[in-house]
């Protein structure tokens, strides 16, 4: 079966989608709507800005979301995905591409993410870390041990978990990370604590939006990042959706639960070989293409 994946933030460059738009009639149009419904041009950005501009959240994430979804539809008739799945914000990628969310609507909902999620980044000074070389069970143990908030943010392969929380709680926990064995605890270079207690007012503001919006019917189950389980009842991926923002991004537990449901290859579909490269480190035996 092919399953078809999704990047999340962090995998934007500059001149991503550049080609698309001056290869292909559709992917110009898709783009200049996008630019419509924006309401400034992203496409001046993604093709021309500075990493420093493309790595405003409320630039990053439509700007990632864009090249994936506008990529998938520029495939035509090759693209048959029997599973998909995204990683965070390639989540709603993934719900255009199996028919669950139309085009305009998807990228609505990401632009309202990242605007509620910038805004929750900046009532309390939080932060992520990278953690190497620990079990997860150990990862998790540090993370309860710790005053303050600080969690298992993002479960990326085995040995790789991203933790999220107050900057002081982070900067704790990586000293405690290394002091447990971790190879390295290093913190990223992020607007702030994604995938945690501290994304509550942004979960709240973007609930009202996906309440708010059509869910469709998919042509293929999503494996979304709460249950890292197939999903096919639009209600139950409204409902995982909003949970999203606020709970782990369980990457690993997903693509093992694709691979044990049949998953024969894994296409990425959007900027970089980030989730290719997870992938072959979650199964050496997968076969993994990019689009």
């Amino acid at each position: 079966m092919k399953a078809y994946v999704f990047p999340g933030q962090g995998a934007q460059f500059t001149g991503m989608g550049k080609d698309l738009y001056e290869q292909s009639e559709l992917a110009k149009e898709l783009f200049e709507r996008a630019n419509a419904i924006l309401g400034f041009r992203i496409t001046d950005i993604m093709f021309e800005g500075t990493a420093e501009q493309l790595k405003e959240t409320k630039v990053t994430q439509p700007a990632v979301f864009l090249h994936s979804v506008i990529l998938a539809k520029t495939l035509g008739d090759n693209f048959k995905p029997e599973m998909v799945a995204g990683h965070s914000l390639g989540e709603f990628s993934a719900l255009v591409a199996n028919g669950t969310l139309s085009f305009e609507d998807g990228l609505k909902l990401v632009s309202q993410r990242a605007m509620a999620m910038q805004k929750a980044c900046e009532i309390t000074p939080s932060t992520m870390a990278a953690v190497l070389g620990l079990e997860d069970h150990v990862v998790e143990e540090v993370c309860a041990s710790i005053d303050g908030i600080v969690v298992a943010a993002n479960y990326n392969c085995p040995g790789q978990l991203v933790i999220s929380g107050e900057t002081t709680a982070v900067e704790k926990a990586c000293e405690a990370m290394k002091a447990a064995g971790a190879k390295r605890a290093l913190i990223l270079p992020v607007g702030g604590a994604f995938h945690s207690p501290m994304m509550e007012p942004a979960r709240e503001e973007l609930a009202a939006a996906i309440e708010s919006t059509v869910f469709s019917q998919p042509i293929c189950p999503v494996y979304q990042n709460v249950p890292a389980s197939a999903v096919s009842d639009p209600n139950e991926i409204k409902k995982n959706l909003i949970t999203q923002l606020t709970a782990p991004v369980k990457w690993t537990q997903s693509v093992q639960q694709m691979i044990k449901d049949g998953a024969t290859s894994f296409t990425e579909v959007g900027p970089g070989k980030v989730l290719i490269g997870l992938v072959n480190k979650i199964d050496k035996e997968a076969a993994t293409f990019s689009a």
